[in-house]
């Protein structure tokens, strides 16, 4: 009992002791900070706590689009003619110098029963023979029956006693950022390849004007003229390009959209050519930077700077400064958006153009006028006449020649420096007296006319007259 009364009484004295220490040497140093109102409250990042188990494993069903399409995808072998030097041996002996040769490779789409394949220009440009391969290793020579070098689509023809496999048109417009589509065709010579992506970006423009559908979907050369189709296995587009700095798929692809395709195909079967609908506006896209420049509040649109004479807008009441927000009902952000749609129309079709003209939206139908109503397109330059108020005004320096309303032609526009509103007096030393001059050389030549251009001469903006001499 003494021992536990003993262990209590040490136990308590060391407390104390304790206690005494604490308050004597420690909380005398201790400062007392008052609560400061504008403390910084913790940052929270929002985060979700929905801990729920996905239940919906349902994947797109790839395999019946493939099965659709596989068969109307075909092999296009683009055959020319390959001159080599001749020598005395080859005289002598009556040899020839010429051979034909594969010269490239891609792919088509048959896109009716009766053998219409559609395909890109560029693989088969220079072809003396285009040979098709079913995907049944069944072989054809086909007909060229049209081409449209600046949208880079032809359509061919092979002649069959029997009905084709083809793909259906799809509705591109339709066509959502996100969506499963699959990309067929005949990559590095490897027959009936199918590769899987979504859309990532749609009415990308790679080169002016230009209207592409953006995918992930692995295509590499060998693919360009092959197909891209939703999951229905219906046609979006046509694979075009892909972007590179190697020449391979480095994680996209293009694809010309379906809507304008079909435009084009139609056209060539009707007209045998292209026939494009005008609505006649001039301008830029909207930006930051743009906006702040033209003193506008928004920075998504199309600002008309000017308007074509005689064109659909000039006849429908479009003024400067007015800024185009949709065409139908497709909004327009980038000249892209409103270049790519109206590629889809044709001449006489009406489009409703709705405009932000001040503080208020209008919309005015207009009525898409011909192309050579207003202006005619050699060299990706587009001609038109000078107007005669200009003749009028400057009769000794603009009584002929061709004004150039736009110039997508990079060696002309960034060597030579030719750009709107210069007017064009001499091609390879035959005069331009006005666009009829113009047109005839693209009735004989076509738009690819550079490698033949020895000389062209021309009045630049400020009145002065210039000739370049190629060699």
């Amino acid at each position: 009992m003494k021992k536990i009364l003993t262990l209590v009484c040490v136990s308590a004295l060391g407390g104390l002791i304790t206690l005494g220490a604490y308050k004597l040497f420690v909380e005398k140093d201790q400062v007392q900070v008052a609560a400061n109102n504008n403390t910084q409250l913790p940052v929270y990042v929002p985060t979700s706590t929905n801990n729920a188990v996905l239940t919906n494993t349902e994947k797109p069903d790839l395999i019946t689009a493939a099965n659709k399409t596989i068969d109307a995808v075909v092999h296009v072998k683009n055959t020319q003619i390959n001159r080599r030097p001749q020598t005395w041996g080859d005289v002598f002996s009556g040899r020839s110098i010429e051979r034909k040769q594969l010269a490239g490779a891609g792919s088509g789409v048959i896109i009716s029963p009766d053998g219409h394949i559609i395909t890109n220009n560029h693989v088969i440009k220079g072809a003396v023979e285009i040979s098709i391969t079913l995907n049944d290793n069944r072989t054809y020579i086909a007909e060229l029956v049209g081409t449209d070098s600046k949208n880079d689509i032809a359509l061919l023809k092979i002649d069959t006693e029997e009905r084709l496999p083809f793909v259906a048109f799809g509705d591109s417009d339709a066509t959502q950022i996100g969506e499963w589509v699959l990309a067929v065709g005949n990559p590095f010579n490897l027959t009936s390849t199918v590769t899987a992506g979504i859309i990532s970006a749609k009415s990308r423009d790679l080169s002016g004007g230009q209207s592409f559908i953006q995918t992930d979907a692995a295509v590499n050369p060998g693919n360009s003229g092959g197909a891209l189709v939703n999951i229905n296995g219906e046609l979006v587009g046509i694979n075009t390009a892909i972007s590179s700095q190697t020449g391979s798929y480095v994680g996209y692809s293009f694809a010309v959209p379906s809507n304008i395709a079909r435009k084009i195909v139609e056209d060539i079967m009707e007209f045998g050519n292209v026939q494009d609908g005008i609505l006649g506006v001039t301008g830029l896209a909207l930006n930051s930077e743009a906006a702040k420049e033209l003193d506008v509040n928004i920075t998504e649109g199309f600002y008309v700077s000017g308007i074509e004479d005689k064109s659909g807008a000039d006849l429908a009441g479009l003024t400067e400064g007015d800024i185009i927000r949709r065409l139908d009902n497709v909004e327009v952000n980038k000249f892209s958006d409103l270049s790519g749609y109206l590629k889809t129309k044709s001449p006489n079709d009406i489009v409703n153009v709705e405009v932000l003209r001040g503080n208020n939206l209008k919309t005015i139908p207009v009525t898409l006028t011909k192309r050579d109503n207003i202006y005619v397109e050699f060299m990706d330059i587009q001609f038109a006449e000078i107007p005669e108020k200009v003749k009028k005004e400057y009769p000794e320096t603009y009584d002929s020649g061709a004004l150039v309303l736009e110039n997508k032609n990079q060696f002309l526009a960034q060597k030579v420096g030719i750009r709107r509103n210069y007017v064009v007096t001499a091609i390879n030393g035959n005069k331009i007296e006005s666009t009829k001059d113009i047109k005839v050389l693209y009735d004989k030549y076509g738009n690819d006319f550079n490698e033949n251009l020895r000389s062209i001469e021309f009045i630049d903006t400020y009145g002065q007259k210039k000739e370049i001499i190629f060699r």
